[in-house]
């Protein structure tokens, strides 16, 4: 051993200060690697549907449902099953109905209780005495302990267990019990949770997503694009902001702003009443769901098209401030002919639908006007000062990057950007060029340093970037030669909309492709995937979400209710457990209250994408690989006791 192994080692010793304590550690380290891998679940593309969030949060997407199959089997019925499901899923709603609707309750908790103990049983089964005990709630923890861990058929406990149920009930501790067993039992059935992408925008609830993820056990977050921006608004970038209340605009989700966040968009609505009084917003129509309130539609379009407008220019300043990203194209508020109302896009020329611009200066038209920009000065304030959204942001910024390896998968949201023959496509970033994993990493570095560097220089530039994440062609989570926001809102014609996808998405079935992708992560197992979201797999048209023989997973299937129109079906999620990796499909959510009462799921098809031909342990994973390393460095503690050169205590 040299002198700074043995120094290490001395400072091990500090945690384990003789062979006894190192022998029992390799003992216990060694027994959890043959443990079966605890359960993966992945999601993306939310885009704050927080109800059918929510119901797949407490499902596992079919894990919980799975769980009952391989416990009772056919010893109770599928009605049975489904109330169980249900129960597990909504304890406290469930509770409240069976509570005064059940003529023997006391005989239903007996029962329920039975079964919920050995749910439980079943699925702490594959972690340790020691994790189990940290996940327990507190006010009970001693009593499922006890439940869990003896064996109710023995003689010896067999009175000894029936009469901690029997206590349970009669004291009237039952419910709140029942309560604490489902929502750990939820808890246990999957370990690790891995959110793709996109949390924000379009539907109604990113806020309480974020607020339940805040709470989760364990997660990691890639970044989407639509979760980039709202970064940006928080970190305080002009152009981030108007593009999140435009967003929430179009889709009537100002409430989230204002209400879920605490922003006071008065300004902009006192603004746009004043100076789009007498202007024709009909293009700025709102995208609006049975809970929009109408009453506001008149004003929503006016503020919707105030902000559009406001969003052009300061884009517009951004994109001069930075000709090395060459989105020239752009740049359409000075292609404006206001006599003749028209825009010329790409060198032709197109009639505009609506050229009623009052706040737009044709010679100098990505100059805010005065108005404007007192309006931003004081929403940069309010998204700066909303504690909420900081809190949440820095949430994103401390589980979240934009890339994450682990156990052998490569998760990100969009692509890797790339030209037709699958060579990386580089971007300057601060003076340098960029592609691969390194774009990834310097885009990452500059995300943080946009919200959290002291430098204003680095600051600034780094606001930018995350505006650039958000819409750039060569950003990894957006992946489209250009975000044609102008065209849509103001030219008819829609061959001026499309947006050209990065021939990554042409590529991805090509294995040499998907291949080069693993060797530059650093990716080489053969049981290597891809998985990512960002672009909804359209059923309907007959496309798979599997790409590549198995080894590229697109999992953004219209979770959004937006895009379920077109993709046929409410999303996809995946499931990786020590069985393999099973792809699950899912219906439209029709709502809590019809969930708990009808008793009914979402889960449409588990589709298996990879079976393990034997269970896959815990020394087959990225925490298998640490605890090697804890093991190999244990024994030379423990050899160093040994022979004398570090003495026990």
């Amino acid at each position: 051993m040299n002198n700074l192994e043995i120094t290490y080692l001395k400072s091990l010793a500090k945690q384990f200060p003789n062979a006894a304590a190192a022998s029992t550690e390799i003992i216990n380290l060694q027994a959890i690697m043959n443990l079966p891998k605890g359960t993966e679940h992945f999601l993306t593309d939310i885009h704050g549907e927080w109800e059918q969030f929510n119901h797949v949060m407490r499902n596992g997407s079919g894990s919980v449902r799975r769980k009952i199959d391989e416990q009772f089997g056919n010893t109770i019925t599928e009605k049975d099953k489904r109330a169980l499901a249900t129960l597990i899923y909504y304890p406290k709603e469930k509770l409240a109905i069976v509570e005064e609707d059940e003529e023997y309750l006391e005989d239903w908790y007996k029962i329920m209780l039975h079964r919920l103990v050995q749910m439980l049983k079943g699925v702490s089964s594959k972690y340790t005495r020691s994790k189990v005990r940290k996940a327990l709630p507190k006010d009970f923890a001693y009593v499922i302990e006890e439940l869990i861990t003896e064996k109710e058929e023995l003689e010896d406990k067999e009175a000894y267990y029936n009469e901690i149920i029997h206590t349970i009930i009669r004291i009237g501790s039952a419910g709140q019990f029942i309560t604490e067993l489902c929502t750990l039992i939820q808890r246990m059935v999957v370990d690790h949770l891995h959110i793709v992408g996109d949390i924000y925008d379009r539907g109604k609830g990113p806020h309480i997503i974020m607020d339940t993820l805040m709470q989760y056990h364990s997660l990691d977050i890639q970044w989407g694009n639509h979760d980039v921006v709202w970064m940006g608004a928080a970190a305080g970038d002009l152009t981030c902001i108007a593009t999140v209340i435009r967003n929430s605009a179009r889709y009537g989700n100002l409430d989230t702003v204002e209400e879920g966040y605490g922003i006071n968009l008065v300004p902009l609505a006192t603004f746009a009443l004043k100076e789009y009084a007498d202007t024709d917003c009909s293009v700025f129509s709102i995208k609006y769901d049975k809970d929009y309130n109408t009453r506001d539609l008149d004003l929503d379009m006016r503020m919707h098209k105030a902000i559009t407008l406001i969003q052009f220019k300061l884009e517009g300043q951004l994109i001069k401030r930075h000709p090395e990203w060459h989105l020239e194209n752009r740049l359409l508020l000075d292609k404006i002919d206001f006599d003749k109302k028209t825009v010329c896009v790409d060198g032709r020329e197109y009639p505009m639908i609506d050229t009623d611009f009052p706040t737009v200066d044709p010679k100098d038209p990505y100059r805010l006007t005065e108005d404007e920009q007192l309006v931003m000065d004081r929403l940069k304030k309010a998204f700066r000062h909303s504690d909420k959204l900081q809190k949440h942001i820095r949430f994103l910024y401390s589980k979240g990057a934009m890339y994450k390896v682990h156990n052998y998968n490569l998760l990100y949201h969009g692509c890797v950007p790339m030209d037709e023959q699958g060579n990386f496509l580089s971007l300057n970033i601060a003076g340098r060029e960029y592609k691969g994993k390194a774009l990834y990493d310097a885009l990452d570095a500059y995300a943080r340093k946009g919200y959290y560097s002291k430098d204003p220089d680095e600051r600034n530039y780094g606001r930018d970037v995350l505006y650039y994440i958000w819409a750039g062609p060569s950003s990894p989570v957006y992946g489209k030669d250009k975000m044609t926001t102008f065209e849509r809102y103001f030219i008819e014609d829609k061959i001026t909309h499309k947006e050209v996808k990065n021939p990554y998405y042409k590529l991805y079935d090509t294995e040499s492709v998907i291949d080069s992708i693993f060797e530059e992560f650093g990716l080489g197992h053969e049981k290597s995937h891809i998985i990512n979201g960002h672009v909804p797999v359209e059923l309907k048209k007959g496309e798979t979400p599997i790409k590549c023989g198995g080894k590229l997973l697109v999992i953004d299937g219209g979770f959004s209710k937006a895009y379920q129109d077109k993709t046929g079906i409410a999303g996809y999620t995946l499931v990786g457990n020590s069985h393999g990796m099973f792809l699950v499909s899912h219906q439209p959510f029709e709502g809590k209250d019809v969930a708990i009462n009808s008793e009914t799921d979402i889960v449409c098809e588990r589709i298996p994408v990879e079976l393990a031909t034997t269970r896959i342990r815990v020394a087959d994973t990225d925490v298998g690989k640490e605890l090697k390393e804890s093991i190999r460095q244990l024994e030379m503690l423990l050899e160093a006791f040994r022979e004398g050169i570090i003495l026990e205590k």
